[in-house]
């Protein structure tokens, strides 16, 4: 009774919320948890055909979007927190505003550092953990304090009998699954090494085995630390992947075309995503589509169909120019923009909005360890906005880009203004989190993208 209280009050602030046109993603649920604490469980055990979770530090968001399109595509109606509000006031307010029959499934993305009191929650079927970056340190401080907290996590997820799908190539997704039982974990990984970088990355993140220190050996690095790796120490090494993408073939900044090989065959699709880190979260979704009971015909059709989750390659108009929005909000994920973008023609018009808020992280000091090097020959003209424009421009500065092709203009929608006044062809803008969704809002009141509710 109380939880059931507790919506109708949260239902009313969402329809005034909307009704005054804000999305009320995130506060209808906050309200509902002040009232009622333990709603996720008694709302999550409501969804007929159960629940299932992703988390990630990147490709989150589109992964459970191509998942989501596979499920609802085999028929099924999916709660899912679309919007990216994934902490627990985001889930809640997904739930009260879903159904809740036989063939109803929960499809959460949440955030990294709130995974083990949601997912104990709800008692997912599946769980799929991606990878972890270093990513906003002010807020969660270093990798192996996420990493802990999964562990343990998926310890006691296993034991209630969750499936957890877990990415082969991160070393620290090893160790989650090390001792986990291993009829409850699927490994997925990419075997197609035509695509990997040279070296390991500056800011790459685990180069040290999580079991006796010794440093890692790699055979092939293809994103950050994530690649084919082992340790020559203790003889841990990456597991045999169960879903496998066995070829990568990159489109530019617009598509991918995959080759997956898994328990249901060998399959081709492709997928309306840039870069090789869609090609992970591309894997990570099938994998957990399978897994779900989706047939490989459908996931299919749905990827071949599939676009960009909003701001992640969305692409649009802007006063007749093509516009991509690409957010960047960590080294590793930035680099894989950067490296993406260096396949587009030269003379890139960018706007690179950078901001400083408590969701993007205090510190930026990121920027300095994001290769950014990588892209500047490819530069036309960038403008920089945000609330630190300024440093913004000052990194791109010392990465080699000239003064004269450096603009900075605060205000992200005068930026875009700006940097097609100054520039001919399309236009791609690299914005952090806030930043992202305040330049949404913008172009959401021009009529110019959808406004994500």
């Amino acid at each position: 009774m109380r939880v059931r209280l507790a919506v109708i009050v949260g239902t009313a602030v969402s329809l005034l919320l909307r009704a005054a046109g804000r999305a009320g993603t995130t506060l209808p649920g906050r309200v509902v948890l002040l009232l009622a604490p333990k709603a996720i469980a008694t709302l999550g055990a409501k969804l007929g055909a159960g629940t299932a979770v992703v988390s990630a530090t990147n490709g989150k968001t589109t992964t459970s979007a191509l998942v989501e399109g596979a499920l609802s595509r085999s028929g099924m109606d999916v709660v899912h927190n679309s919007a990216g509000a994934n902490m627990s006031g985001g889930i809640v307010s997904a739930l009260i505003g879903g159904s809740s029959g036989e063939r109803t499934i929960g499809l959460f993305e949440i955030d990294e550092f709130w995974v083990p009191e949601i997912a104990s929650q709800l008692r997912p079927k599946a769980v799929l953990l991606g990878n972890l970056f270093r990513d906003q340190l002010d807020r969660y401080g270093e990798l192996d304090t996420i990493l802990d907290r999964w562990v343990h996590c998926a310890r006691e997820l296993t034991s209630q009998g969750t499936i957890v799908l877990l990415c082969a190539d991160d070393p620290g997704m090893a160790w989650v699954g090390h001792d986990l039982p291993k009829e409850l974990v699927i490994w997925f990984g990419l075997e197609d090494t035509s695509v990997a970088l040279e070296e390991l990355p500056a800011s790459a993140d685990a180069g040290a085995c999580r079991s006796c220190g010794s440093p890692l050996n790699y055979s092939a690095v293809l994103l950050g630390h994530l690649g084919h790796w082992s340790c020559p120490g203790c003889g841990l090494s990456r597991p045999t992947p169960t879903y496998q993408c066995t070829k990568v073939d990159l489109k530019g900044a617009r598509a991918i075309e995959l080759e997956i090989v898994g328990p249901d065959g060998q399959h081709s699709a492709s997928v309306g995503l840039p870069g090789v880190y869609n090609a992970y979260n591309a894997l990570g979704a099938w994998a957990l589509s399978s897994t779900l009971g989706v047939s490989p015909e459908v996931i299919t059709a749905s990827f071949n169909e599939s676009g960009p989750s909003f701001g992640r390659a969305e692409r649009l108009s802007y006063n007749g120019r093509s516009t991509s929005i690409m957010l960047v909000k960590n080294p590793t994920g930035a680099n894989e923009v950067f490296r993406t973008l260096t396949a587009e023609p030269s003379g890139l018009n960018l706007l690179f909005v950078l901001n400083d808020r408590i969701a993007d992280g205090r510190d930026v000091s990121w920027i300095w360890d994001a290769d950014l090097e990588v892209l500047a020959p490819s530069i036309g003209h960038v403008v920089c906005s945000g609330t630190r424009a300024e440093e913004a421009a000052l990194r791109f500065l010392y990465a080699g880009v000239g003064r004269d092709r450096i603009t900075t203009v605060n205000e992200p929608i005068a930026g875009l203004d700006q940097l097609a006044k100054d520039s001919e062809g399309d236009l791609w803008v690299l914005p952090t989190y806030t930043a992202m969704l305040e330049l949404r809002g913008k172009l959401a009141d021009l009529g110019t993208v959808e406004r994500v509710v």
